[in-house]
């Protein structure tokens, strides 16, 4: 089983995939570094930018770029199983958008979305969905010693 996530500069997305406990990589932040290549299929825990513009009615670009940069590598997107975001409640309507835009252009399951670095509720069920449903997802299991 595998993570990838984005966690921009301020590590929210990051601190809550550490307290998940499995085994994750990380997307970039600079366009300088490399970009990232999977092998595996993987969960995308993504944050989501621009909260609220939608109320403002202006054009909202909820996905980072880094994110697209990932998944217009097709050998990355066709390894894409579900996604799972995270936001802010007060972006409103637009509270984790990032995993319904990226839901629906890659056709995966937008499994959760979670608030600013998670609860530890957040943790144990995401945890604890992923690793039931590992085979569902078409995820492979993880080996018992790190259930």
């Amino acid at each position: 089983m595998l993570i990838v996530y984005f966690s921009s500069a301020t590590g929210n997305t990051k601190a809550f995939v550490d307290k998940l406990d499995l085994p994750a990589r990380r997307i970039p932040l600079r366009a300088s570094e490399d970009g990232l290549v999977v092998e595996e299929p993987f969960v995308l825990v993504c944050p989501t930018y621009g909260g609220g513009v939608s109320l403002a009615k202006r054009q909202p670009k909820p996905v980072p770029p880094q994110v697209i940069r990932f998944l217009n590598d097709e050998r990355n997107r066709h390894l894409l199983r579900a996604v799972i975001a995270g936001g802010n409640t007060n972006f409103g309507a637009d509270y984790g958008k990032a995993g319904d835009v990226i839901a629906a252009k890659c056709g995966v399951p937008y499994v959760y979305r979670f608030e600013l670095r998670g609860t530890d509720e957040d943790v144990a069920v995401v945890r604890h969905n992923l690793l039931s449903h590992a085979e569902d997802l078409g995820l492979e299991p993880l080996g018992a010693e790190r259930q």
